[in-house]
């Protein structure tokens, strides 16, 4: 008799932490993404006014450009990639050299990447551009950002041709679906949460 009334006593405790928790953590998962607070540790946003001095100059939505660095660097202006890529943005420095050299640059050194706002700036110029070049297609561009224009023409043209924009499932890289699918959630999240801080 003892034992039954201390499995009933734990399990009644039990009961009362799974109640206390689903208090605490509903609010989180209601919405899919959480509470504002849970949101903003989860999805941090800084160097705000290069992202809207980036977004302004290339007439980009500012939650955009907030969602590539997220997905880029997690706003670690002092990222290095693998690669090469350095900043926010994780631009290459013969990307930003390219670009320097489109957008009147007089002068370019790959230092220049270590400032937050020279490489917002540069990698804004590349995500306009790559919106340009596929006709607003956001999907595309994001993806272009992710694994470059030539692989991005290659599926666009086949949905093309079966007259359709470019899916998610037409995307046959898997680190570019998730990256995709990481700064489209990111930029929602960035639009609801930080909406004013972003207008430009």
């Amino acid at each position: 008799m003892r034992r039954l009334i201390v499995g009933l006593g734990l399990a009644a405790l039990v009961l009362a932490a799974a109640a206390g928790a689903v208090r605490w953590a509903g609010p989180l998962l209601a919405g899919g993404v959480g509470s504002s607070w849970y949101r903003e540790a989860v999805y941090p946003l800084e160097h705000v006014e290069a992202i809207r001095a980036g977004a302004a100059r290339h007439d980009l939505d500012p939650a955009l450009v907030a969602a590539v660095i997220y997905a880029e660097s997690r706003f670690d202006e002092h990222a290095r990639s693998p690669q090469g890529a350095v900043g926010l943005m994780q631009v290459l420095p013969e990307t930003a050299a390219q670009i320097a050299r489109q957008s009147g640059g007089v002068r370019f050194a790959a230092a220049d990447l270590e400032d937050p706002r020279i490489n917002v700036r540069y990698g804004s110029y590349y995500l306009r551009l790559a919106l340009d070049v596929f006709d607003g297609d956001l999907r595309a561009a994001v993806a272009s950002y992710n694994a470059g224009m030539g692989a991005v023409e290659e599926w666009l043209g086949a949905a093309r041709s079966e007259g359709r924009r470019l899916r998610l499932t037409d995307i046959p890289y898997p680190e570019t679906r998730a990256y995709v699918e990481t700064v489209l959630r990111a930029r929602r999240v960035y639009r609801e949460v930080y909406g004013d801080r972003l207008r430009v």
